[in-house]
């Protein structure tokens, strides 16, 4: 078993939970493992995963915006708003002119989205997917989100495909529902890839069966943290490290880049090894990598 601090780029594929898609991860690279946004079960795609340390650091990768490549099927919609759900409405098939009205007037920019009922959200201390499950009536509270673009690839009459652009908090499947009722349809989201997270691309990503690339992956970790654009960037000298490694935090650093809201920074010795990351509003060590780094640990 192993025992590194990382950041993973995963290929999720469809038909497994994220849950499951974790299983190799912590048997071969931590035991300690988290994710910075799960996918439903029937979709694939993009999954940043932290392992170690690196758990402690979700709030930098939770928040960023998503793509996806979404197909949504038109004149049906099922009680989960995806394929695994039952059909409870029917209605006409829209044509596409009116589908691409609908995207430019109502679903760019800040709008307020009500979340699926099977979805993972808690209400009072219970997921709305188990009240659903048990035939309760679930009231949604609408909440805002943003779509950054939303543009259609092809229109078969009846399976869009698009490609979207949101901001954290986004369901897809509610997107695919309210597009399809405003345009006096029903619809669902019949398959969804995530494609990007932030600065990572699914492109990048490997299997989570992948054990020999995983492991590899684990040394991109220090590279894949300066691609956090919210993340100041910090220098010790080598006459720090070792209080460093005990948990003091920095007296004396050089900025190597300053994030705009400069809440959090992780700190580089002068070797480029990512050592640890700090809550500047705090002062106080959040993520400490063990052994200083991952590459140096084997």
């Amino acid at each position: 078993m192993g025992n590194r601090s990382s950041i993973l780029l995963v290929n999720k594929p469809s038909g497994i939970t994220s849950f499951a898609s974790l299983g190799t991860i912590k048997r071969t690279v931590d035991p300690k493992v988290g994710h910075a946004g799960t996918l439903d079960k029937f979709a694939q795609g993009l999954m940043i995963v932290l392992t170690g340390s690196m758990t402690k650091l979700n709030v930098l990768f939770s928040t960023m915006d998503k793509r996806y490549r979404a197909t949504i099927c038109f004149g049906e919609e099922t009680d989960t708003l995806d394929p695994e759900g039952e059909i409870i409405a029917t209605g006409t098939i829209p044509s596409l002119e009116t589908i691409k009205e609908a995207i430019h007037k109502h679903f760019i920019g800040e709008i307020q989205q009500k979340p699926p009922q099977y979805s993972a959200l808690h209400i009072q201390g219970k997921r709305a997917s188990a009240l659903a499950r048990e035939g309760k009536v679930v009231e949604m509270e609408s909440r805002p989100i943003s779509v950054y673009s939303f543009e259609p690839i092809s229109f078969d009459g009846k399976f869009l495909v698009a490609d979207i652009h949101v901001s954290k908090g986004t369901y897809i499947r509610s997107l695919a529902r309210d597009l399809a009722l405003a345009c006096n349809s029903r619809g669902y989201l019949v398959a969804l890839t995530r494609t990007q997270i932030g600065p990572y691309q699914l492109d990048e990503a490997c299997l989570s069966q992948d054990t020999d690339l995983l492991l590899a992956s684990v040394d991109n970790t220090d590279e894949l943290m300066k691609r956090v654009d919210s993340l100041s960037l910090l220098e010790v000298g080598d006459e720090l490290l070792f209080s460093l490694g005990n948990g003091q935090y920095p007296t004396q650093y050089s900025t190597i880049r300053h994030a705009e809201h400069d809440t959090y920074a992780a700190v580089y010795s002068k070797d480029g090894i990512l050592r640890c990351v700090l809550d500047l509003q705090q002062q106080k060590i959040i993520a400490q990598i063990h052994s200083f780094s991952a590459r140096t640990s084997r």
